[in-house]
């Protein structure tokens, strides 16, 4: 049975404030963990695995709670339920594809061949996808204002592919494609799901949404365990490695999507996108301190174009 609820009273901004603030964190030490169980784990295994953690963690999370919810809403009373259908059935599967299977096995996949800041950036611009897609479902009017912050935002993602040369070769241009790849479908999961937003409480929706994109990468999943089994590396994996795992899965993923998907029933997608202004920042700063990378002229240039675009396309949103 699944339990509808109402938006309910709104929490208050420091509350939000807070919440987003820990989701930025959250996702920040997000790119590190998939980093560090990069080094053990080869791209497709750690991608797949992690996808199918999310959702193995989020079994026992979810019946644990609903079994609290029933038990109280037995005693007053007061539930409204109504049973699955095969509506439910395909919003959940639409949603899981592109928010679970697609981003976060693009945004892991993507990490293998680009570094942090890269990745960071190209995740930033998070609202520009969310305008694109608005602009083609018409929800948003598209305006010079906005195509004018577009046009700067790819011109920074152009400087960054300059920094090691543009070729079809290059892996941290195809690490970029990938994550752009992946970010699009979060994008896309953050339209479809608002309008969703209502019919469903945020536990519901984030536990078969991503009980959705496990069973989608379950055969892979599959496949790379056995091939892992027969080079007989198991033992090998260092513990990091698994920690990383089991951090993506129950953090950048459950517990950042339970949070988001609850503030997007008092957010607007575009407002809530916005946030992804400090992810660059605090996930490249963490790069540096913790994995040892470098920064660069180009770096800077392109990010500051991109995340400039993005303030000059969010700014002509909120006048028109």
């Amino acid at each position: 049975m699944l339990v509808e609820s109402s938006k309910g009273r709104a929490p208050s901004r420091p509350v939000i404030a807070s919440l987003i603030g820990l989701i930025v964190v959250i996702w920040a030490i997000n790119f590190i963990t998939a980093k560090i169980g990069l080094r053990s784990f080869p791209p497709l295994t750690m991608a797949s695995f992690r996808v199918c953690a999310a959702g193995l963690v989020m079994i026992p999370f979810y019946l644990g709670v609903r079994r609290l919810r029933l038990a109280a809403f037995a005693k007053t009373d007061s539930a409204v339920g109504r049973g699955f259908t095969r509506r439910d059935a395909w919003t959940f599967l639409y949603l899981g594809f592109f928010g679970v299977s697609v981003n976060q096995f693009c945004f892991t996949l993507g990490l293998h061949y680009t570094s942090v800041s890269h990745s960071a950036i190209i995740v930033g611009m998070g609202p520009i996808y969310v305008l694109v897609l608005a602009v083609v479902l018409r929800l948003e009017r598209a305006t010079w204002h906005k195509a004018v912050g577009m046009a700067i935002s790819f011109a920074g993602i152009a400087v960054l592919a300059l920094e090691h040369g543009i070729s079809a070769h290059s892996a941290s241009l195809l690490g970029d494609a990938i994550t752009m790849t992946g970010s699009v479908g979060f994008a896309t999961y953050v339209v479809l799901g608002k309008r969703v937003a209502g019919e469903y409480d945020a536990l519901t929706m984030t536990a078969y949404n991503h009980f959705a994109g496990a069973l989608i990468l379950l055969p892979l999943g599959i496949r790379q365990a056995r091939l892992l089994g027969a080079a007989g590396n198991w033992r090998a994996v260092p513990w990091e490695a698994w920690a990383a795992i089991l951090y993506m899965g129950v953090f950048g993923s459950a517990v950042a999507y339970l949070l988001y998907y609850w503030l997007l029933r008092y957010l607007e997608a575009s407002q809530l996108s916005a946030f992804t202004y400090l992810l660059p920042v605090l996930a490249t700063i963490l790069g540096i301190l913790t994995l040892g990378e470098k920064g660069s002229w180009m770096q800077l240039v392109g990010g500051g174009m991109a995340l400039g675009g993005v303030y000059w396309t969010e700014s002509g949103r909120s006048t028109t």
